[in-house]
């Protein structure tokens, strides 16, 4: 499935790190950055989430959500926010299902291997639930700046 800008985002329904169930839907009225990065505590998705972090009150200040979305674990999720003092939550996909509605799971190449995996990708949602953009080129120590250029 291919996501396009100007198309309704695809609502869905997962657990955060705290077990609780977060839909897209209960974010209408407030832009949503739901980016997708393979794993927790990695360097790029640690620079990435550090970046938003530190950057995490111009968010605000637009009336971003920030909603981080890989394939770990709950407990997983808890640790990386507690190291990196994260301070919007990370979706748990373990059965990758919102992975699938953005088509961000993907079979990759990486040093002449395939296997499928995440694809990291940021979709800005507007207030109305609508793709405002797709960052495919996620600069992972500056992606707060792609967000609110």
């Amino acid at each position: 499935m291919t996501i396009e800008i100007g198309q309704i985002a695809p609502d869905f329904s997962a657990k955060d790190q705290n077990g609780e169930t977060i839909t897209l839907s209960q974010f209408k009225g407030k832009k949503v950055v739901l980016y997708f990065y393979p794993r927790d505590a990695t360097p790029g998705c640690t620079a990435q989430a550090c970046d938003l972090r530190d950057n995490y009150q111009a968010l605000l200040d637009q009336d971003y959500v920030v909603l981080g979305v890989s394939t770990d674990t709950e407990k997983k999720h808890q640790n990386f926010i507690a190291k990196y003092d994260l301070p919007f939550p990370l979706i748990a996909d373990t059965e990758k299902e919102v992975h699938e509605l953005y088509g961000t799971w993907q079979l990759k190449k990486f040093m002449g291997k395939e296997s499928m995996g995440t694809v990291r990708t940021t979709f800005i949602i507007d207030e109305e639930g609508v793709i405002a953009d797709i960052i495919s080129k996620v600069k992972t120590k500056a992606h707060a700046e792609q967000i609110l250029k």
